[in-house]
């Protein structure tokens, strides 16, 4: 049981990892020093994504999962979780290339937008 809590634990914590590298430009617009555990959040998440990585978060939960006597999954977090919802034929190499490139650009322009703001609040 307590096998199967900590395998639940490591699923919500990838899965609020990967919304917070997805959507915390959000957070940052509202705590810019919050920007020190973004950037690299945006960094590794749009790495694994481009090299075809797999995150150390996905074959933790799945040992967890084996312990508790639950089966594990095959592919990684967004294969298993996500995919049907979004690649409902499996998620291909260039699928992987432009979730990163997705994440990457549209937190670049968050910090742009960002960057540009603070400009302006200086010069003023």
């Amino acid at each position: 049981m307590h096998f199967s809590l900590l395998a639940d634990g490591v699923l919500l914590v990838h899965g609020l990892f990967i919304l917070f590298a997805v959507a915390g430009g959000a957070l940052v617009w509202h705590w810019p020093r919050l920007a020190w555990l973004h950037l690299p959040a945006v960094l590794w998440a749009a790495w694994i994504a481009w090299t075809g990585g797999e995150c150390p978060l996905t074959p933790l939960e799945n040992e967890l999962r084996f312990a508790a006597g639950q089966a594990g999954y095959s592919g990684g977090f967004i294969d298993h979780y996500l995919l049907g919802a979004i690649y409902p034929e499996g998620l291909t190499r260039v699928a992987q290339i432009a979730s990163g490139s997705f994440v990457a650009v549209l937190n670049l322009a968050v910090y742009v937008l960002l960057l540009r703001r603070r400009q302006r609040v200086r010069h003023i």
